[in-house]
């Protein structure tokens, strides 16, 4: 049994990223897991100062819920990242998430396998290549992890639409029963 830390970063709950989280949590619990989600739409994350004062704390000097975030991703074995996709990247939230993870880099984390849930309008399936090189660029910071999976999930613009997409839903599934 995996601890999963699933971080929803779509400030739209039950969006087309989050409904695929959502699927993709289903997938795991049937195979035994334990599955904690996050919602980013309900902390409070401010920007990264780069004053690096994490470098030597581990901590972040920032009084923010950033801390508590953190915590549950170091104590993770898999992280699963599910985010909308603006302007050919992932969303504002999570870019600045993975910027105050900073303290998580010289921690002993616990986390291995890293996936990416990602939804666009566009249904040209390379709209996503610049946010799945932004997350590589993340996980290469960290030597232990890896990129063990990429839901893409395109051509879905209205709200909850990937709901009429059985085949992304269940793709979504799938990849939770094989963590």
């Amino acid at each position: 049994m995996k601890k999963i830390c699933v971080i929803s970063t779509s400030y739209r709950k039950q969006g087309n990223s989050d409904l695929l989280a959502d699927e993709f949590i289903k997938g795991a619990l049937e195979k035994g897991h334990e599955v904690e989600k996050i919602y980013l739409s309900n902390q409070t994350i401010n920007f990264c100062r780069g004053c690096l004062h994490c470098q030597t704390s581990g901590t972040c000097i920032i009084k923010d819920d950033i801390s508590e975030i953190l915590e549950k991703m170091k104590t993770s074995d898999v992280l699963v990242f599910a985010t909308p996709i603006y302007f050919y990247e992932m969303s504002g939230q999570m870019k600045t998430l993975l910027d105050r993870s900073n303290p998580l880099y010289a921690s002993d984390y616990q986390f291995r396998d890293i996936y990416l849930i990602a939804t666009a309008a566009d249904d040209d399936i390379t709209c996503m290549n610049r946010c799945i090189e932004g997350l590589n660029g993340w996980i290469t910071c960290f030597e232990h992890a890896q990129l063990k999976g990429v839901m893409k999930g395109v051509d879905v613009d209205g709200f909850g639409e990937v709901k009429s997409k059985t085949g992304l839903l269940s793709l979504a599934y799938n990849m939770g029963k094989q963590v």
